[in-house]
Parts: C-alpha cells; structure tokens; sequence
C-alpha cells in the first residue's frame, strides 16, 4: 500500500520501436497497481533511429549493422525479449520480416493527442501497433487508424500529420531530453528528481516504489 500523499509523477522518455520500452512500461504499470501507488504518467519523445525511411528496415539486418552482432545473438535477443514481455503482460509478435520504423511522425501524432488527454493510450496502442500488429508506424494512414480505434478524429489526426504541424515542438522536447545527458530508453524520471533507466522488472519497480513514498516530502 503506498504512503504517497499526491500522486506520483512519472516521466517517461521512450521510443515506440523500443522494445525495452513496451516492457520497461508494462512492468512498472504491474508495479502501480500491486502496490497501489496513485500516479500520473507523461511520456515524452525520444528516436532510436532518426534516419529510418519511411517504408522501414528489415529489423534483423538493422540491428546486424547497428551493433555489430550476428543473427544467432539477435534471435535469442528477441527469443528473450518475448518471454519477459509475455511475463510483463505484452505479446511481441517478432517474424523473419519484422521491420522497424522511422518514429517522427509518430511522436507528433502522440502530441496532438496529449492536447486531447489522450496520450497515454494511444502510446499504448502504437506499442500494439508496431510490435503485435507488424504495421508501418512511420505511415499517415496506418497512424490514422491507430487514432481512430482509441477514439481520436482520424481526419484531424491525418491533417496534424500531414501539415507536420508539431514537428518543431517535437524537435524541441527530444532536444530538451538530450540535453539532461538522456540518452538511451526507456528513461524514467520519477518526481522529477530520480531517475532510473532501462527495464527493471516488476519487484525492482516494487522496491523504488515504496522507497519513493517512504522518502519525506
């Protein structure tokens, strides 16, 4: 049971092609709710691979030549991936063809939908998106329907996309995160005071949890 006398503010750094980030969040949401800590949760972008294109990498030769591992490794990444995230509540649906996306128009569609109090689940729908669907996260339309399902108007979400007209706030915040020495996600900044990276598993989250409400105000 928490000891927090206001809720928790939780800043989350992340990309929606991070599939540490699916993770990292599905695990503290499960950490919220077993220790009952009230909270309000504000995502804010960050892109893994600004110099995507559009139609999309092949994820496996993507990673081969970002990192510099071979395909064994990078199955057996993703093999692990798959059962921390079925264990976390998400369900990778990784293929041979999987691709990963350029993120920069979805980022400005999950800002438009900030504007509407509605953020946080399409952020959750773009997970669901891209890793169980397979779809082509970087396209107006695809993002448009994505909009819609969660109860957005996807004629306005395909105009915002289209005149690209939060690409400047966008650049800003990623800019704005750089500049705190943010570089890798998921990042989470809790009361805008302590930070933790990467995806720390339900029990770790637990622990941070009430070591957050047992700290004085």
């Amino acid at each position: 049971m928490s000891n927090l006398k206001k809720p928790l503010r939780i800043d989350i750094v992340s990309d929606v092609v991070c599939p540490w980030c699916a993770i990292g969040y599905s695990q503290l949401a499960e950490a919220l709710k077993q220790t009952n800590t009230p909270h309000e949760i504000h995502w804010h972008p960050f892109e893994l691979n600004p110099n995507t294109p559009h139609e999309g990498r092949n994820y496996l030769e993507h990673i081969m030549e970002k990192y510099g591992t071979t395909a064994e490794d990078i199955q057996e990444n993703r093999a692990r991936m798959t059962e921390v995230g079925a264990e976390a509540g998400f369900d990778f649906q990784f293929t041979d063809d999987f691709r990963t996306y350029n993120t920069f128009n979805a980022h400005q569609l999950l800002h438009w939908a900030d504007q509407q109090g509605r953020m946080h689940e399409l952020k959750q729908a773009l997970f669901v998106a891209h890793f169980v669907d397979n779809q082509n996260i970087s396209d107006y339309s695809v993002l448009a329907d994505v909009a819609a399902e969660i109860g957005l108007d996807r004629s306005e979400a395909l105009a915002v996309l289209k005149d690209q007209r939060f690409a400047a706030a966008v650049e800003k915040e990623k800019q704005h995160w750089q500049q705190q020495g943010l570089q890798s996600v998921p990042s989470m900044v809790f009361n805008e005071r302590h930070l933790i990276s990467g995806a720390q598993g339900v029990e770790n989250y637990k622990s941070i949890l009430q070591q957050l409400a047992d700290m004085p105000d």
